[in-house]
């Protein structure tokens, strides 16, 4: 049976927009005061859009009747292995097994240098704990979950200028070398799946006019947004070909 990807383009560019609009009332509301740009980034869930990709993925390809938590903290956490519980944006159940656990990430500028960093070592902590926790027998016996990681990230000039890096004592791997933030999140979602510590990592390129048509872009066809629908429907009409009745 083949794949059914559920518009994910379409349903992405009204993501794209109730992201960009969700910002632009957040700043409306800080100004004046010393919220500003932290204020739009904490003050709403402005990736909530794009749950309906992961929804209509699952219900489409195999698990209808599969809990989709989305909303509700408690049923959003998992155990961890080197701290208690972790706090996930997606997770999907079925008959009690975790089938998908899924984090759905933004940045946008001025600032990317210590965000890029933060965002890097959070991707990296968060899957090292969920495996250590799974290998550890905390989920019980089940089959390999999907991890998925995904960013927006803003379209701009300082996205794609490049950066220089210095490393006194060695040298900063070529992939590296002169790369902008989003080609650095480009090699970042490579590297995560390369690494197997993700079953999908992509990065999504937006500007703020998207607001208005939801325009959206990637980096490559590896870490973009077709791929992490092709990996997520794939993993959903496997498990289901197999779960147990």
């Amino acid at each position: 049976m083949a794949l059914d990807l559920a518009e994910h383009e379409a349903l992405a560019r009204v993501g794209i927009r109730h992201f960009w609009t969700g910002r632009s009332k957040s700043l409306r509301v800080g100004e004046g005061s010393q919220g500003g740009e932290r204020t739009s980034v904490l003050g709403g869930k402005n990736m909530d859009g794009f749950l309906a990709i992961v929804e209509e993925l699952v219900r489409r390809n195999g698990l209808p009747h599969a809990q989709i938590h989305t909303a509700s903290r408690p049923l959003l956490t998992l155990p961890g292995y080197f701290r208690p519980t972790k706090l996930w944006d997606v997770l999907v159940i079925d008959r009690g097994a975790l089938v998908a656990a899924i984090e759905l990430k933004s940045q946008v500028g001025p600032s990317f240098g210590n965000n890029f960093n933060n965002r890097t070592e959070e991707a990296i902590g968060t899957a090292h704990d969920l495996w250590t926790t799974i290998r550890e027998g905390a989920l019980g016996e089940q089959p390999r979950p999907f991890l998925g990681w995904l960013i927006l990230v803003e379209d701009c000039v300082k996205s794609r200028t490049p950066v220089r890096d210095r490393s006194p004592h060695f040298r900063v791997f070529p992939e590296f070398q002169g790369a902008s933030y989003l080609g650095r999140y480009d090699v970042l979602c490579q590297r995560l799946m390369r690494e197997q510590l993700y079953t999908q990592a992509s990065v999504l390129t937006s500007p703020r006019e998207a607001l208005i048509d939801g325009a959206f872009g990637s980096m490559s066809p590896t870490t973009g947004l077709t791929a992490f629908a092709a990996s997520l429907a794939g993993h959903v009409a496997a498990w289901s070909a197999v779960r147990p009745e």
